[in-house]
């Protein structure tokens, strides 16, 4: 097969998105912005989603004009050439060694909380969602879409059932309007809710495989954002409301806690069945991102050819696996050192920042019209968000200058190699 399969639809599309936007962090980052802002923190989210909407935007308009398997470094490259697409698909791949395996170990945390394990057996777990990830990548992206909209709709049903179990009304919903001195809180809790949506540029890569791009990827990008919005916005409330949160570990089973209260102690299972699952769901999209990226460089040229290969399903099976096995090799190097995986994270969501960043200056070039200037909105954007990490964007910065300083030194030795292979002249 030349190319990936297309058989993604709009159901399929949002379902992607929007499990991949809820994560983890549906389960903690609404106690944690209340904890930040208090009640404030509901105008925090409606802000934040207004503020994403740019982006989102232009996610829609390049997927729907440049839909490809490359996702933003495709459309970076587009924009600023080679250089630059090999560039922000380093920074892009930089996250598998760290990103993956923290996310792999809060989806297996959901199963220590029910049974008493010891790190061995937790990995073993890791090791299974793995090939769980790498079955369902064998069945085509409609799988993966399936699955992951039937996840969504659990989440949904169990969001409207906290909403009406907890006797939640608009009027609980009625906040005045942020003071002047609440604003500096809001800040703080926009900068940890900001990345509740970061999703978007691993849902570039799954733009090729839909139907219908230039109706169904953009309208998938857009409801899947409101939807994920729409959840956290709920859970926040209802978190509010019974005065869930506090300080970390009151945040941290926030959730749990509130189900517990609602519908007893077994609901510990549901939290945990719904937490993995939600895990996963993030987890899956961002490796087939990352396998998908890959086949598209190999099919390029741009990475060995034998990389390149497509099952009968339309699957990049020898990326796939590359991927797979990156991901094994570190979530036993982290356990077997037991490094901070909560430290790495925060190093690497540097990364995403200036990704995102990138392929807004990207659209800025690429689009016109109202297209440029949303694009020109959400630079800058990401540039504030970029500057509110401070220290959390060494990692990024670091593996900019070993980069850089790598180009440098194959550049030179390509020069050096091309003046040696010159005849001489007498």
């Amino acid at each position: 097969m030349s190319g990936l399969k297309k058989d993604l639809g709009l159901w399929q599309g949002m379902g992607l998105l929007a499990t991949s936007l809820l994560g983890t962090g549906i389960f903690v980052v609404p106690a944690t912005a209340a904890s930040l802002a208090g009640g404030a923190s509901l105008w925090a989210w409606l802000l934040l989603i207004a503020l994403v909407l740019p982006i989102a935007f232009t996610f829609a308009r390049l997927g729907r004009r440049y839909p490809h398997a490359g996702g933003a470094p495709h459309l970076i490259g587009l924009a600023f050439g080679n250089g630059a697409e090999r560039f922000s698909a380093f920074l892009f791949l930089a996250v598998l060694p760290v990103g993956l395996p923290a996310a792999l170990m809060i989806a297996a945390g959901f199963w220590h909380a029910l049974f008493e394990m010891g790190e061995w057996t937790l990995w073993a777990i890791q090791l299974l969602t793995l090939l769980g990830v790498f079955l369902l990548g064998l069945r085509g992206a409609r799988s993966s879409g399936n699955l992951q909209l039937l996840i969504a709709l659990a989440i949904l049903g169990l969001t409207l059932l906290i909403w009406f179990k907890g006797e939640v009304s608009w009027r609980d919903a009625a906040r005045p309007l942020p003071s002047a001195d609440e604003w500096p809180p809001m800040a703080t809790a926009l900068a940890v809710m900001f990345w509740c949506f970061v999703g978007l540029e691993a849902f570039a890569h799954m733009g090729e495989e839909f139907k219908r791009p230039e109706r169904d990827y953009p309208i998938a990008l857009l409801g899947g954002v409101l939807l994920a919005g729409l959840i956290y916005w709920i859970h926040s409330l209802v978190v509010l409301k019974y005065g869930l949160y506090g300080d970390e570990a009151k945040n941290a089973t926030a959730i749990p806690s509130l189900l517990a209260l609602l519908f007893g102690p077994t609901a510990k299972w549901l939290v945990a069945v719904l937490g993995y699952l939600s895990c996963f769901a993030s987890i899956n999209i961002y490796i087939q991102g990352f396998a998908r990226l890959i086949w598209s460089m190999a099919r390029e040229g741009k990475l060995p050819p034998s990389l390149a290969v497509l099952t009968a399903r339309g699957a990049p099976l020898r990326a796939l696996g590359l991927v797979l096995a990156i991901c094994l090799l570190c979530i036993t190097f982290i356990i077997w050192l037991r490094l901070p995986l909560d430290e790495l994270i925060r190093y690497a969501n540097g990364n995403f920042v200036l990704v995102y960043l990138l392929c807004m200056a990207a659209g800025w070039r690429l689009l016109g019209g109202v297209g440029k200037g949303l694009a020109g909105i959400s630079v800058l954007l990401c540039a504030l968000v970029l500057a509110a990490l401070a220290s959390q964007v060494l990692y990024a910065v670091v593996l900019s200058f070993g980069y850089g300083c790598f180009s440098l030194w194959r550049r030179h030795l390509r020069r050096s190699r091309q003046q040696d292979a010159l005849p001489l002249v007498k």
